[in-house]
C-alpha cells in the first residue's frame, strides 16, 4: 500500500495508465525484473488506480496498491518510491508519504467470498477462436474485445488460459495450474458495467480498450484453488496488467464455521 498526498489541486485523470506503468518500470530499472519490460509476457505485477478516484486539492490523501506474487519485486518498488517520492501519474502530481506491506488472501478452504475488479478487465478473443464462439470477426489478425453479447463462456476460458500462463511463469511448476484441476475458478459472475477508455499503449500510440467490471463469487475448494485465486489477486486477471488493468479486491470473505471445518477434516 502506497500512501500519497496531492502536491497540487487537480482533476482526476482517468487516462493515468501509461504514466503509472512507466513509474513502476522505472522503479525496477537495473533489477532482475528489468528484462520483463516489453517482453510480451505477463509482468508479474498489477496496480490499482489511485483511490478514491475524485478531483483533488493540495494535500488531499490518496492510496495506491501494487500487487505481485514476488516479494522481492515489491521490495524493489517500495524502496524506489521511498527514495524518490515524487510520483506523477498522468496529470496528477503526488508525493509518496509512506509504503506498507499487505498480505491479501482469499482464505482457507471452505471460505466463501466476493472478488471485484477494482479496475477494468481487458479480455480479447483471438480471431481463430471467434467462429467457435459464434462471434463475428471483421477479418485480419485483430482480436475482438469481449462484450456482453458474447456470453461468459469465452470470457471464462480466456481468463483461465491467461491465469494458466501466469501460473507457468510465477508459480511452482510442480503444482497443478488452474486448468489442471476440476472445478471453476469462480462460483458466479455479476457484470457491473462495460466501458471504453482511451489507453496509451506505447508513446505516441493510443488505443480505445473495451473493458468490463465484475463481481465474482467464490468458495475455496482446497489449497490448490486457494493458490490460484491468490495468484489472480497478485498478478491481476486478464491482459495488460502492467497498465493496471485487471486489479482485484476481496470485498467480502466469510470463514468456514467450526462444524464445516470438522466435516472437512472427517472427509479428509
Amino acid at each position: 500500500m502506497v500512501y500519497l498526498s496531492a502536491r497540487a489541486a487537480t482533476a482526476y485523470d482517468n487516462a493515468y495508465h501509461n504514466k503509472l506503468r512507466g513509474r513502476m518500470w522505472r522503479a525496477l530499472e537495473g533489477t532482475a525484473y528489468d528484462d520483463r519490460h516489453d517482453s510480451g509476457e505477463p509482468p508479474g505485477f498489477v496496480m490499482s488506480n489511485p483511490f478514491p478516484p475524485r478531483d483533488m486539492t493540495e494535500g488531499d490523501e490518496r492510496k495506491l496498491l501494487v500487487a505481485s506474487p514476488d516479494e522481492e519485486l515489491l521490495a524493489n518498488v517500495a524502496a524506489d518510491l521511498l527514495e524518490d517520492p515524487e510520483l506523477n501519474i498522468g496529470e496528477m502530481p503526488f508525493h509518496v508519504e509512506d509504503v506498507t506491506s499487505l498480505a491479501p488472501d482469499v482464505g482457507e478452504p471452505g471460505t466463501r467470498g466476493t472478488i471485484e475488479t477494482g479496475t477494468g478487465l481487458l479480455v480479447r478473443i483471438p480471431p481463430w477462436r471467434c467462429d467457435e464462439y459464434g462471434i463475428d470477426h471483421p477479418g485480419g489478425d485483430t482480436a475482438v474485445f469481449w462484450q456482453p453479447e458474447h456470453t461468459t463462456e469465452p470470457l471464462v476460458e480466456q481468463l483461465e488460459a491467461n491465469l494458466d500462463k501466469k501460473h507457468d511463469l510465477f508459480a511452482h511448476d510442480h503444482l497443478p495450474g488452474p486448468s489442471d484441476v476440476e472445478g471453476d475458478l469462480f462460483d458466479g459472475f455479476e457484470l457491473l458495467k462495460t466501458f471504453a477508455v482511451p489507453v496509451t499503449v506505447t508513446e505516441g500510440q493510443e488505443m480505445t480498450y473495451v473493458l468490463s467490471k465484475w463481481r465474482f463469487d467464490y468458495t475455496v475448494r482446497d489449497d490448490h484453488h486457494r493458490r490460484h485465486l491468490n495468484l489472480a489477486l497478485d498478478c491481476g486477471l486478464g491482459e495488460r496488467n502492467s497498465l493496471g488493468l485487471g486489479f482485484l479486491n476481496v470485498t467480502d470473505r466469510t470463514r468456514p464455521s467450526e462444524s464445516e471445518l470438522e466435516g472437512r477434516d472427517a472427509l479428509a
